[in-house]
């Protein structure tokens, strides 16, 4: 697939290719359970006026995530995802939200937000998962490994991050099942800055991302274009609305 991700002056051309036209046109394809799970009525206000610039749905169904699946969440600051992903794949499906423990430790209160989560019993599927950032794991094989706006965070010093990088794609890898999924979604910085925006716009080069994801016995599946944004010159500081990026990886 030729990368979209080009110079903000080529990304208009970079789309007129059908590789990436038909995975708009799948990605736009929203089953009816991930639609309810969008729609559902317990959502805070806050996070379903973010839902226009997130666009949940079309996230969700690109990731193929679908009823009894279960999923490792990783980094569930602020549970946008959590709630969507729980009703998603409902009571025969299980979702395992990780915390930073070492950011736990010494901001208990950043973990409130999700516990209240699992708490709430429209929610019962839930479960919150302190463990080191840089090892991800769950209590059983997952379908699905999920990380949204957070794999720069990684390269990062500090509580969010991973001193091993390779070491944390191969425990993501040995969290799945065989044919699992990895769903990478993340602010893209500027083709060929690798990481060094990580700490100050917090984006990625997503093909220095797919090229770490690989490494790890991945084979990569596709990428959805409904997180782009032509107008984005990629070295501002990320937010909703800037160019993302939406990878999806399979275990062998």
């Amino acid at each position: 697939m030729t990368s979209r991700f080009l110079a903000p002056a080529l990304l208009a051309a970079a789309f007129i290719t059908p590789a990436l036209f038909a995975s708009a046109a799948w990605a736009q394809s929203v089953p009816p359970y991930v639609a309810s799970a969008v729609g559902d009525k317990a959502r805070p206000d806050a996070d379903t006026k973010r839902d226009a610039d997130r666009k949940p749905a079309e996230s969700v169904a690109f990731a193929g995530v679908k009823p009894g699946d279960k999923v490792l969440e990783l980094l569930a600051f602020g549970g946008y995802y959590t709630r969507i992903l729980a009703k998603t794949v409902g009571p025969k499906g299980h979702i395992y939200s990780t915390m930073p423990d070492a950011l736990l430790q010494t901001r208990p209160a950043m973990g409130d937000g999700l516990k209240a989560i699992a708490a709430d019993p429209a929610y019962g599927n839930v479960t919150m998962l302190p463990e080191p950032n840089g090892t991800p794991t769950a209590p059983e094989p997952v379908d699905v490994v999920w990380t949204s706006d957070n794999y720069h965070d990684l390269h990062n010093p500090g509580p969010f991050g991973a001193s091993d990088i390779p070491g944390f794609n191969k425990a993501v890898f040995a969290a799945l099942k065989p044919g699992g999924l990895f769903i990478v979604i993340d602010h893209a910085s500027a083709p060929g800055s690798g990481f060094t925006a990580t700490g100050t716009t917090h984006r990625a080069d997503p093909e220095a991302v797919k090229k770490e994801v690989l490494a790890a016995g991945f084979t990569f599946v596709g990428a959805s274009d409904v997180l782009h944004r032509s107008n984005d010159d990629l070295t501002t500081r990320s937010s909703d609305t800037d160019e993302q990026f939406t990878f999806k990886f399979r275990k062998p």
